[in-house]
This record gives C-alpha cells, sequence and structure tokens, in this order.
C-alpha cells in the first residue's frame, strides 16, 4: 500500500510540474504578444501626435526624411497589396494543385517523399529567394517576356513571394482534404464518379473552409514578407498600377528605416512604429476573417 501510494504522489507532483510548464509557456505567449502591442502601441500614438491619421491613412505621398516631410501611406499599402496579390495568385493554383494531387492520387510513398520535399521550401531563407529573383527570375524570365520591366519591379517580387508561400496553401490545404471523410469519395465512386469530379465536386467542397483558410494565412505572410520585397520590389515610394516599376512596400520601408540613419528622437523614427502597427492591424484582420470562414463553412461529419 505504502508502494503504490507513493506511486501515486511521484504521479501527481509530475502532472503539477508539466502543468506549471505548459501555464508558464502560455503566460510566456501571451506576454510577448501584449509585450509587442504596447511598444508599438506607445510609438505610434507619439507619432499621431505630430502627424494627423486622416492625413497618414490618406495621403499620396510617402517621404518623411525629405523637406517638406510627407507621410501619406497609400503608396507603401498599395505596394504591400499589389504585391501580396500577385503572391496568392501565383501560390492558390500551385499550392492546391500540389494537395490536390498529394491528397487523391499520389500514393502513399510518393507522398512521404513529395510532402517533406515540398515543405523544405517553406525552410529556404528568404534573402535567398531574394537573390534568386533577382539575379535570375528578373533577368531571365520576366524582362524577356514583359518589355519595360525595370530591375526592380513588383512583378518579379510577387511572383517569388509566391514561389515562398506554395508551402503554407499546399500543406494546410491538404491536410483539410485529408481530413475529409473516407465515405464521401466511397459513396461518390459508388455513384460511377471519376477520380477527378471526386477530388474537384466532393473533396474540395468539402474541405473549402480549410482551404480558405489556407489561402488568407498565405496572404498575411506575403503581406508580412520583408527580404524578398526589400531586395526585388526597390526602395522607392510609388503609387502607381504599373506592376514593371519599381515599389516599396511597408516592411522594406522599415528595413531602410532601421538601419540606424534616422535618428531616433525624430518623427522620422517614429514612422516605423505608425507601420508596424499599421502592419499588425491589417494581418490581424486576415487572420480574424480565417478564423470566421472556418467557422462559418466548416462541415462536421459524425
Amino acid at each position: 500500500m505504502a508502494t503504490t501510494s507513493l506511486r501515486l504522489h511521484r504521479r501527481r507532483t509530475g502532472e503539477r510540474v508539466i502543468k506549471g510548464a505548459l501555464l508558464a509557456c502560455g503566460v510566456v505567449s501571451v506576454a510577448t504578444t501584449v509585450g509587442i502591442i504596447l511598444s508599438l502601441a506607445f510609438e505610434t500614438v507619439e507619432f499621431f501626435r505630430a502627424v494627423p491619421i486622416l492625413d497618414f491613412l490618406t495621403g499620396t505621398r510617402w517621404a518623411p526624411t525629405f523637406s517638406p516631410s510627407s507621410f501619406g501611406v497609400l503608396p507603401l499599402v498599395a505596394a504591400t497589396l499589389v504585391i501580396a496579390g500577385i503572391a496568392v495568385a501565383v501560390a492558390t493554383p500551385l499550392g492546391l494543385g500540389a494537395a490536390i494531387y498529394l491528397s487523391e492520387y499520389a500514393r502513399p510513398k510518393t507522398r512521404k517523399i513529395i510532402k517533406p520535399t515540398l515543405e523544405v521550401l517553406a525552410g529556404i531563407p528568404t534573402v535567398v529567394f531574394g537573390y534568386f529573383g533577382l539575379l535570375f527570375v528578373t533577368p531571365e524570365l520576366i524582362q524577356p517576356l514583359v518589355p519595360g520591366t525595370q530591375v526592380f519591379n513588383a512583378l518579379a517580387a510577387g511572383i517569388v513571394v509566391g514561389i515562398a508561400i506554395i508551402p503554407v496553401v499546399a500543406s494546410i490545404s491538404e491536410d483539410a482534404m485529408r481530413a475529409v471523410p473516407r465515405s464521401l469519395r466511397e459513396a461518390a465512386y459508388g455513384m460511377g464518379a471519376t477520380k477527378r469530379t471526386v477530388a474537384t465536386k466532393v473533396v474540395v467542397p468539402a474541405a473549402l473552409s480549410g482551404i480558405a483558410a489556407a489561402v488568407i494565412l498565405a496572404l498575411s505572410r506575403a503581406v508580412g514578407e520583408t527580404m524578398i520585397v526589400t531586395i526585388m520590389a526597390g526602395g522607392q515610394p510609388n503609387l502607381t498600377a504599373d506592376v514593371r516599376q519599381g515599389m516599396q512596400t511597408m516592411t522594406a520601408y522599415i528595413v531602410q528605416a532601421s538601419l540606424g540613419d534616422t535618428p531616433q528622437t525624430s518623427i522620422a523614427y517614429k514612422t516605423i512604429f505608425a507601420l508596424g502597427s499599421t502592419l499588425f492591424v491589417m494581418t490581424l484582420t486576415l487572420n480574424i476573417i480565417s478564423t470566421s470562414i472556418v467557422r462559418r463553412f466548416r462541415e462536421r461529419y459524425e
């Protein structure tokens, strides 16, 4: 009896230690998030005391270090959204096609090889993607096909960002498709449907919430991309619809302003935090949309 009681006491003590360690991990994560928000909020409030928020949101000229200075964020927001849109347009069909193949067509051995190989793409440093795009994609692929394309341009940057986020779309979409019950597929096959029909008419609609979440999360990843757009898109704020020209995104400007040449007490330095808050709100909005779509269109199976 004494031995059994000792074992139960040790087990309960170990469970309490593990529970406390897991709680500490959660507290650290929440505290880190709160710290990030507060560090952005304090400096952002100081920025908007000097710059009217309406001028910031509606201005079409971004020149915080010039005289006269201008703090219209629209050129940076437009460049960010244009490049992210191109990236999603590239990543969605490729990633979804890869997910359908892995889920419905690939043999188990093939899947075990292809899926980890595809996910390795997500582990390549983005600076490598940037120089790959600048030295190969732009001069060898884009400029011969699209005359008038500059060395630094939004089109090539968007394509390379799209290649970088393919694993996000493919992996999450494939997991959503694999979660669709096998009984739905068997019922469709029993009615004489082909594999293509089952994949496109049964599996994809049933996994639509997961696919939509994957696309929106990939869009969030593209919006927050830094090194690829810094290297490939250029450093000149440019409010234009011509994707052959160079543009500067919000993340690229943050990198430029963080190099140490801007005095920390200046209003130009505080633009870093204003742009950081803007990015935070954009990505938070996309994540909220993703969550709401999953909840709205989630399929529940008994």
